[in-house]
């Protein structure tokens, strides 16, 4: 009898074309695992809710995916670096009640991760403006972190972001390299980073992680799978 994959559930914002096909191409390998999605209205230059989450909009999306009776339920999403992650630490725990699978979120991964090892000066790439850059970096410093250099684009579209070409994020990368952070961090899950990291990891030798293989990170780790995308993304994903 064939067996059933480890379904990871993932809700992403409305106006996002990068997550998922980004997490399908990093689960490619990986065949014992299957992605699925819903979406949250999150799109165009305007928010309608600036300052949290749409917890109706997100507990119904989650219901929706746990029809499927996934392993996990995942936030891909980068709002909470701006919010608060006190957020997203009641959004997974709301998720979890309300459908009793667990869940998580890029920004929770984001905190381990940086626990793990130990980092605190965050070089931030990414095509945001500066005001909303700003609150990035109060965000991240209620957490404890530095934005001890950055690269911004200044866009406001949301379906804009990911037009950026990888060749830009990449320039972005460098640039801020310069400064010698202890990682360079892409933090927006519409934007494009992580096919470029490893190229930039191996030519910096600086750590470079994206808010959207968190996301997915975060995914294999709430489902159980020990199994990485592998070093090809860079070493977030080769398990360094």
């Amino acid at each position: 009898m064939h067996e059933s994959p480890v379904a990871i559930a993932t809700i992403t914002p409305s106006g996002n074309t990068v997550v998922e096909r980004t997490t399908i191409a990093m689960l490619r390998d990986l065949p014992g695992v299957a992605p699925l999605f819903s979406r949250l209205p999150v799109h165009g230059t305007t928010d309608l809710f600036p300052d949290s989450y749409d917890e109706a909009g997100m507990g119904d999306a989650a219901r929706l995916l746990s029809h499927a009776k996934p392993a996990a339920i995942i936030w891909n999403g980068s709002k909470g670096g701006a919010i608060g992650l006190h957020h997203d630490e009641a959004l997974a725990i709301s998720l979890r009640l309300g459908t009793g699978i667990p869940a998580d979120t890029s920004g929770l991964m984001l905190r381990r991760m940086m626990q793990k090892h130990g980092f605190r000066r965050i070089g931030l790439v990414t095509p945001y403006t500066a005001a909303y850059q700003a609150r990035l970096h109060a965000g991240f410093a209620a957490e404890g972190w530095e934005v001890a250099g950055e690269s911004m684009l200044g866009m406001t579209d949301n379906l804009s972001y990911a037009s950026v070409p990888f060749a830009r994020i990449a320039e972005q990368a460098r640039e801020v390299a310069a400064g010698k952070p202890d990682l360079l961090l892409a933090w927006c899950t519409n934007y494009a980073a992580a096919p470029v990291a490893a190229q930039i990891e191996a030519e910096t030798g600086i750590p470079f992680w994206d808010a959207t293989a968190l996301g997915v990170l975060a995914g294999l780790e709430a489902a159980g799978v020990a199994e990485r995308p592998g070093a090809a993304w860079g070493s977030l994903m080769a398990g360094i």
